[in-house]
């Protein structure tokens, strides 16, 4: 045995380290294939932000519209006008499906403040009308009153009430699908009978694309 094997086979000659193996980097670890990489999100903006509604609400089709620009009924009018939403509360006279734009909402409120205030003040004009022409003060100062009450002022007190009747229908159908609008069920808007201030914050919320939930779209009719 020549003094290179024994050299060799000496248990006390030190043997070469290896180099050290390069590790992968913490919370990365090495690709399976042709797979993403495990702990890999995916790039930020593809995927559902957390939160959002569903994607079926937020690429809903555009709403179609008329000659005129009105969208169809069963559809909420953003930007209506004010003739506009006050003919469109009428025709929507007791529905609850769809949905109300700020515009429909706040536009009628207007129109119905004004026919409350005219009729009201019509009806206080008439009763102090025939209070002047229907009282008489004799010289020791008693006041006497010659006729009954003014048939005019009952004729506005009557249109006064027929007109609530006939808008208290329409008026929380209105306010059921404001809700709807803002992505909420309707029953919420009863709040606003215990609450009239929940009606003032219900029809400022403002719209989200989880509304068109609510809404019934009609079928096209047959192509003729």
């Amino acid at each position: 045995m020549t003094n290179g094997e024994q050299h060799d086979r000496n248990p006390e000659q030190p043997q070469p380290q290896q180099p050290p193996q390069q590790q992968q980097p913490y919370g990365q670890q090495q690709p399976y294939g042709q797979q993403q990489p495990y702990g890999q999100q995916q790039p930020y903006g593809q995927q559902q932000p957390y939160g959002q509604p569903y994607p079926q609400y937020q690429q809903q089709a555009p709403i179609p519209t008329d000659a005129s620009g009105a969208p169809p009924l069963w559809a909420p009018w953003y930007g209506a006008g004010f003739l506009d939403a006050f003919v469109r509360f009428w025709k929507k006279y007791a529905r609850f499906d769809g949905r109300a734009s700020r515009s429909e909402f706040w536009w009628w409120y207007l129109a119905n403040a004004i026919v409350v205030t005219v009729l009201f003040s019509a009806y206080i004009a008439s009763i102090l009308v025939w209070a002047a022409g229907a009282t008489t003060t004799d010289e020791y100062g008693t006041t006497t009153s010659t006729g009954g009450f003014p048939a005019v002022a009952l004729l506005f007190a009557g249109l006064l009430g027929l007109w609530g009747l006939a808008t208290f229908v329409p008026s929380l159908a209105l306010g059921w699908r404001r809700v709807h609008d803002a992505g909420l069920a309707g029953p919420f808007w009863l709040v606003s009978f215990a609450a009239g201030v929940a009606g003032i914050v219900f029809g400022c919320l403002e719209s989200s694309p989880a509304g068109a939930q609510y809404d019934r779209p009609e079928a096209p009719g047959p192509q003729v």
